[in-house]
């Protein structure tokens, strides 16, 4: 009864499943409540069969429901698939095993394998033996239950596969299971309405596209079936965003990113956001490579001081006078287009505009060379800066401060008499007179050198520069120099300049500006050693002990002697000479490993303190890293140029896009101890994950196919109420137009052409 006293009678709803995998889409059907009046539907799930023991024992698990192992091959399509004879013990099955195993049916869902008609699978292959007895095996099954139920015909039947069924590879098959369906009377549906979206049906996080053929049997539902609800697509974080990241513990063993080969990584990798596979093609290729990009292992780009910033890195703070040595500025450029540097370094067009000058222009200012495409140097070719002008042409304009780069002020001079310099440097001949002589002359002033022509007896050079004997000498003689007799140094010999004292005499008055020629200042030092004062005040080397004199403001190896003889380096042990041996008085040192360095300040440099330590670690030599060997398996993670991560989904997150359990129900997230839990029990049956993918891969939608339980249960309970005709806001599978066209006109129920129902997927 209800909440209105109304009495609520309660139809139990009977469902069987062939071929039924790991049970998704019979547990949804058990979750259906579908409510016409005063009658609600309560679906019952039969059972279900396939050739699969693990998959059974999922069966099982998720619909609570015993399942049956059973080869549906016959023998012939048994030797054909398997490429041998049946095992002993095995035997064909008989409509009685489907009776027994269902019992009453009022819905049978068909799922057979799809393989035949994957596009995975190419046209040559698809016509092998093999693949023609899995196709066949559809056809048996079909059979198998319709005899089963011969007597008294199951109600709806729906047929699941792959949409590629309906193209002309399968048009031959389809019309095989048309008229065999026909011939035990149910109402076929048309091909071109077959194709569903299971994602809208269930309100799924994927758009799922799949084949149904619902075949309704007129006697068992007279009325119309309408079409399911329409649910928005949600996204997929709607759902895996309620589980624990991979990895986490408590989502057990399905929740870890597969282990996937190289090569697969590296093919997810170059596949663009919404597409598939089939964009791979669209990469060039040449001799086996990809001619556009280049895979190179991740390494450190030094993470301080001359490192390199990854293209999607921020760059570190500028300081005002940067330098390479005082951060990472240098940027790995992952842009390969030709324009790339079209300001910086770059090239322009011969044609092309220059980038702007700025007020001071270098190389990194802007893009100022230029590809010049002219071939000779002509009479226009660099006509200004550092041109060499023709020896009949004239200058270009001298600007105020003339250099080679601000005119063409060279002149190839042809020449061959007289030097080009004829004004600097030259030599004139005796018969012409000499330039002017300005008051500070010297060479490169002018040609003042003459070739003097007369001989060796000429008066010349009577005045200057003239050798007379010593007898003739005066001193009102301009001819100064004197040959001078004197073989021995005696004491009027050089008196004056150039005069080397005896070391008892006193030396002459030093003036102000003392040079050699100005006086006699050099002493002849008898003292062969070294004694004790011997060049005490310049040049002089100090005793190891003893202090050295003061040194001066402005002090220099010649103003004192500051110099010390160190005797160390012999007198002291290993250890004492690693110490204390060249610690440069804080400048240049290197400090021990164990030692701390000194203060540094402000703006240190490698001589303003001992900031170099010797490091003892013998670093071990880094090898080589190389990329893995394609059929490598590892679990790696693609970074797209976005940050996002791009990553194949777990097992686990694979069962929840396929609705086989609901996120929110099995796990639950504790804030205060930041930690998941699972809360409600969760896990597929299997060996390996591969083939838990392949059984939840394969499945139907338990929410599609709760979705569409509904309106078939609902059609049902019309029929039971003896409703023929409805009417609703929903479109109908069936139209009007559709069974009227579709009557017979035989003594019997009317037949009506059933549209697709739209559900999930089992292959």
């Amino acid at each position: 009864m209800n909440a209105f006293g109304h009495n609520i009678a309660e139809v139990v709803i009977r469902h069987g499943h062939m071929a039924c995998g790991l049970g998704a889409g019979a547990a949804g059907m058990n979750a259906a409540n579908p409510r016409v009046g005063p009658l609600r539907g309560r679906f019952e799930c039969a059972g279900g069969i396939d050739v699969d023991a693990g998959a059974i024992r999922n069966f099982e698990r998720l619909t609570g429901v015993k399942g049956t192992v059973m080869d549906l091959f016959d023998e012939r399509q048994y030797r054909a698939f398997h490429g041998k004879a049946p095992p002993l013990g095995w035997r064909e099955a008989t409509p009685a095993d489907i009776r027994r195993v269902f019992g009453r049916l009022d819905i049978l869902f068909a799922s057979y394998p799809c393989k035949g008609f994957s596009g995975l699978l190419s046209a040559r292959a698809a016509e092998t033996a093999k693949y023609q007895a899995l196709n066949d095996l559809t056809t048996r099954g079909m059979m198998l239950s319709l005899e089963a139920y011969a007597d008294d015909p199951v109600a709806i039947v729906a047929f699941e596969n792959v949409p590629r069924i309906a193209s002309a590879r399968g048009a031959q098959f389809l019309a095989k299971i048309d008229a065999l369906y026909r011939a035990y009377g149910y109402v076929v549906s048309d091909v071109e309405d077959s194709i569903h979206d299971c994602g809208t049906i269930g309100g799924l996080a994927q758009s799922r596209k799949r084949f149904l053929r619902l075949f309704r049997h007129p006697s068992k539902v007279p009325n119309f079936i309408y079409q399911p609800e329409k649910k928005r697509l949600r996204g997929v974080g709607e759902v895996i965003g309620k589980l624990p990241l991979p990895g986490d513990p408590a989502a057990g063993v399905m929740h870890r990113v597969p282990a996937l080969q190289w090569k697969t990584w590296v093919r997810l990798a170059f596949v663009p956001a919404g597409k598939d596979w089939r964009a791979l093609n669209e990469l060039a290729v040449v001799d086996g490579r990809l001619r556009d990009y280049g895979i190179v292992p991740e390494r450190d780009l030094r993470e301080n001081a001359l490192g390199v910033l990854d293209w999607a890195d921020t760059a570190p703070t500028l300081t005002s006078a940067r330098s390479p040595g005082q951060g990472r500025f240098s940027v790995a450029d992952v842009r390969i287009a030709a324009d790339w540097n079209s300001d910086v370094l770059g090239v322009r067009e011969w044609e092309g505009h220059t980038g702007t000058v700025a007020g001071r222009t270098g190389p990194t200012n802007g893009a100022y060379s230029v590809a010049d495409p002219r071939p000779d140097y002509g009479a226009h070719t660099h006509r200004h800066v550092l041109g060499v002008k023709r020896w009949r042409e004239s200058a270009a304009t001298i600007s105020g401060s003339p250099k080679p780069s601000t005119g063409a002020y060279s002149v190839a001079d042809p020449r061959v008499e007289g030097h080009p310099k004829s004004v600097q440097l030259g030599v004139r001949p005796w018969s012409q007179p000499a330039p002017c002589i300005k008051g500070d002359v010297s060479v490169g002033t002018g040609p003042y050198a003459v070739s003097d022509p007369r001989g060796p007896h000429s008066p010349r050079l009577s005045n200057v520069f003239r050798i007379v004997p010593t007898e003739n000498a005066s001193p009102g003689r301009p001819a100064g120099s004197v040959p001078d007799p004197r073989p021995t140094h005696g004491s009027a010999a050089h008196h004056n300049k150039l005069k080397v004292v005896a070391n008892d005499a006193a030396a002459p008055t030093i003036t102000g500006s003392d040079r050699v020629g100005s006086g006699a200042l050099s002493v002849a030092d008898p003292r062969p050693g070294y004694s004790e004062g011997t060049h005490r005040n310049i040049l002089a080397v100090t005793d190891f002990e003893v202090a050295t004199k003061v040194v001066t403001g402005a002090s220099h190896p010649a103003g004192g002697a500051l110099s010390v003889a160190d005797p160390r380096p012999v007198g002291l042990g290993k250890a004492a000479r690693a110490q204390h041996c060249y610690n440069s008085q804080a400048h240049y040192g290197v400090v021990r490993w164990e030692e701390s360095s000194v203060a540094v300040p402000g703006y240190a440099k490698y001589d303003r303190g001992k900031w170099s330590v010797a490091d003892p670690r013998i670093p071990a030599p880094q090898p080589i890293e190389a990329l893995p060997a394609p059929n490598d398996r590892l679990v790696a993670r693609i970074i797209a140029p976005d940050n996002t991560w791009h990553r194949p989904f777990t097992t686990l997150e694979l069962a929840a896009l396929q609705s086989l359990f609901d996120p929110e129900l099995v796990f639950r997230f504790d804030a205060d101890l930041d930690l998941w839990s699972m809360v409600q029990p969760f896990d597929i049956e299997g060996n390996s994950d591969a083939m838990k993918r392949e059984w939840i891969g394969n499945a139907v939608p338990s929410a599609a196919a709760c979705g569409m339980a509904e309106e078939i249960g609902e059609a049902l309970l019309l029929a039971r109420l003896g409703e023929t005709f409805t009417l609703s806001a929903r479109a109908i599978w069936v139209s009007p137009l559709r069974m009227a066209l579709a009557v017979d006109h035989a003594p019997v129920h009317a037949i009506t052409h059933g549209q697709d129902l739209e559900w999930g997927e089992a292959s």
